[in-house]
């Protein structure tokens, strides 16, 4: 192989990996809001007795997942400050089989799930708490637009 070809395979290669990677840095932290589906979770399942009234945010971490006590003091943070949102820290590396129910691939995850056990929305990698404030604000007014039409 010649040297300009070969020069110009690895300014190709560089330059794939480095929109890859702009690609996936920018899905990074983003909720994906998920339409009730007809499954519910149950809460013993992560440990739990019930769900919050307003939202239980459920963090996916590891013992080896740098970005994991970020995520956590964050998500702990905000479930002090708003009322009826509980932040429950669950650690896959002895719990493999929840990664595998839930579709875990990354962690940290997060999933914000409703009082009636129904997955909201998912949030894969380190959110900001903007966003996770927004979220929560328009699922609370979506709870209570859906249980005053009745």
């Amino acid at each position: 192989m010649e040297i300009g070809t070969a020069l110009a395979s690895l300014a190709a290669i560089i330059v794939a990996v480095t929109v890859l990677g702009v690609y996936l840095r920018s899905r990074d932290g983003r909720i994906t809001v998920t339409a009730p589906t007809g499954t519910v979770v149950d809460p013993a399942e992560i440990g739990l007795a019930r769900f919050a009234d307003g939202a239980t945010l459920v963090q996916f971490s590891t013992a080896t997942c740098a970005r994991c006590p970020g995520v956590r003091r964050l998500l702990s943070a905000l479930a002090a400050d708003e009322a009826g949102i509980v932040h429950v820290d669950v650690d896959l590396t002895h719990r493999v089989d929840l990664a595998s129910r839930f579709g875990i691939m990354q962690t940290p995850t997060t999933l914000v799930i409703a009082s009636d056990g129904s997955i909201r929305a998912r949030i894969a990698g380190t959110p900001t708490l903007d966003a996770v404030r927004e979220h929560l604000a328009a699922l609370r007014t979506e709870q209570h637009v859906s249980s005053s039409r009745y």
